[in-house]
């Protein structure tokens, strides 16, 4: 009897192995055909722009002016330190450079999904085939965010898995390039060795914001990040972003969005540490990440279609630990499948509608504000009411 269960066990894991690999190798042929069919087209402006500006700033040159912003026809928003982490890509010839760096977040992205903890080991494809689409919308435009969702996932299972010190690295890698990564830090209180693990943040923080100085030197440093911080600003007030920021009846303090961005974050961490009782779960570190990945896109001042491959990724954690899915659960699931991975995509949803469901009416954003909510409200449950034993 223990010999057959044995064997059922052995075919079924070589039937999702194989279901794995047939799903990469989609995804991966759909990334390499995208990136050299936007190679050839010159369609590439966003590779451009973090290749042009760290060549700048490693020339001397101020990446954050508007001379810049017309010339590239976008804004260059991240860090000088990843003009110094970026420079080995941006140094590759122009016909490879593209290459690498899509293809590299691509294979890192999918390792990310497949190295997770062993109680998502039955839904890993089926969290993959969900991000899929936006994964691939993001290769097709050269996106960032690939690279900021992975590091989450990475440090989220590093933690997991006992290795804290290389997870804060990941986190401060994150948070020094792009910001957003800093939230995770949150969730270092549920693991063990919390001080050190903070103590090692804030040296690997001020560590890499102290690289840039060995373009500019230390005396420069200030100066580099104020033109960074301006360059933020004037983007955030230039033109209009995907979410609750943007749609009624947020729109309405808009000018108060700094406000509204502290509030919901502090009722986050409000709630994180009433329940700390519930810090050694599962269910609950996964649902705070899904929460924290979710806070830094749906009420982001800048966030855009593509970055919500971060606030999806953060979802998946949550779903898949549900102790059931209701119809309202599979509706809103697929519903976020047709939002963000089809109507974007100009070849299935003809750009009007697009522009009409996504733009006008907002129903990605209010979509996935609803399940945003439930994701909050599954944390704060005061017991593991919300997931089960995978």
């Amino acid at each position: 009897m223990n010999r057959e269960l044995k064997t059922e066990n052995c075919e079924l894991k070589k039937c999702v192995r194989s279901r794995a690999l047939w799903v990469v190798l989609l995804g991966l042929v759909i990334a390499i055909a995208a990136t050299v069919a936007e190679m050839v087209r010159l369609r590439y402006a966003n590779y451009l722009v973090y290749t042009d500006s760290t060549v700048d700033f490693w020339n001397g040159i101020n990446p954050y002016t508007q001379q810049f912003v017309d010339a590239h026809g976008r804004y260059f928003l991240y860090t000088p330190v990843f003009s110094v982490l970026y420079w080995p890509i941006a140094a590759l010839p122009r016909w490879l450079g593209p290459i690498v760096w899509n293809i590299g977040n691509f294979a890192l992205f999918t390792l990310a999904v497949f190295t997770l903890p062993r109680r998502y080991d039955a839904y890993k494809v089926y969290i993959y085939l969900f991000l899929l689409l936006v994964l691939e919308q993001s290769v097709f435009s050269f996106q960032f965010n690939v690279v900021v969702a992975y590091i989450f996932l990475f440090a989220y299972s590093l933690l997991e898995r006992g290795h804290g010190l290389w997870a804060v690295l990941l986190i401060m890698l994150s948070a020094t390039t792009k910001v957003y990564g800093i939230v995770e830090l949150l969730l270092l209180f549920c693991y063990p060795k919390v001080f050190r693990n903070l103590c090692a943040a804030a040296v690997a923080g001020v560590a890499l914001l102290l690289l840039p100085a060995l373009k500019v030197g230390f005396d420069g440093l200030v100066p580099c990040y104020m033109n960074w911080w301006a360059m933020l600003s004037q983007h955030q007030s230039s033109a209009t972003y995907v979410s609750l920021l943007y749609a009624w009846p947020l729109r309405l303090v808009l000018d108060h969005y700094r406000i509204v961005q502290l509030l919901t974050i502090g009722g986050v961490v409000a709630v994180f540490f009433v329940r700390w009782r519930r810090w050694g779960e599962f269910d609950f570190r996964a649902t705070t990440l899904g929460v924290l990945m979710g806070w830094i896109i749906v009420l982001g001042d800048s966030s855009e279609t593509h970055t919500y491959l971060i606030a999806l990724a953060g979802y998946m954690l949550w779903y898949w630990l549900r102790k059931r899915h209701t119809v309202v659960d599979r509706v809103l699931l697929w519903a976020m499948v047709v939002l963000f991975g089809c109507v974007p995509v100009d070849v299935l949803v003809p750009t009007p509608v697009h522009n009409f469901v996504n733009g006008t009416l907002m129903l990605d954003v209010y979509v996935y504000a609803i399940v945003w909510c439930q994701m909050l409200w599954s944390m704060a449950q005061p017991h593991n009411a919300a997931g089960h034993s995978v």
